[in-house]
């Protein structure tokens, strides 16, 4: 019976090691690093106050996607490395709701949860595989794959992908 539970656990670690954003959820730690990103509102657990906070680790730790698109805001294919918008919301344990994200100059746009879906948009850190400045309309940016369906190329979606963001509210 011991070498069945040995396999066992073997297996929850190599799950663990290889996922880790799935069990992130209920311990996403205080950040150490400068905050990036606060997110509060309906569902959260906070962990600093009654925010839930990240810093750049601790958001990539949640898991990074790679965004290869174009955009009406620069010229050719670009490259866009950054969280995606649904493990953000996996973590929250909220399922339902909208998203408040506001910018670093208090600029808000409504992001329906509908739109948080594998494949979707991501919330950037890299652009070009540099990290985005405030000039160049980071520290983080709402990136949606443009390219890959039309229903991501309208002026509503445009509108929905706000760089300098800093906060999100999740609001019922």
């Amino acid at each position: 019976m011991q070498p069945l539970k040995t396999y066992v656990l073997s297996i929850f670690t190599a799950l663990i090691c290889a996922f880790p954003h799935i069990t992130y959820a209920d311990t996403i730690p205080s950040p150490s690093g400068d905050i990036i990103l606060t997110v509060t509102g309906a569902g959260i657990t906070p962990n600093q106050g009654d925010a839930l906070v990240f810093d750049r680790e601790t958001l990539m730790a949640l898991g990074m996607e790679k965004i290869e698109t174009t955009t009406i805001w620069t010229e050719g294919t670009q490259s866009f490395e950054g969280v995606p918008l649904s493990a953000l919301t996996a973590v929250l344990n909220v399922t339902d709701g909208t998203i408040l994200a506001t910018a670093i100059n208090d600029y808000t746009v409504e992001i329906p949860f509908s739109d948080a879906v594998s494949g979707g948009p991501i919330i950037a850190m890299r652009h070009n595989e540099k990290e985005m400045s405030v000039r160049e309309k980071g520290p983080l940016w709402i990136i949606y794959p443009y390219d890959q369906s039309a229903r991501y190329r309208s002026d509503v979606i445009y509108s929905r992908s706000i760089w300098q963001l800093d906060r999100i509210q999740i609001v019922e």
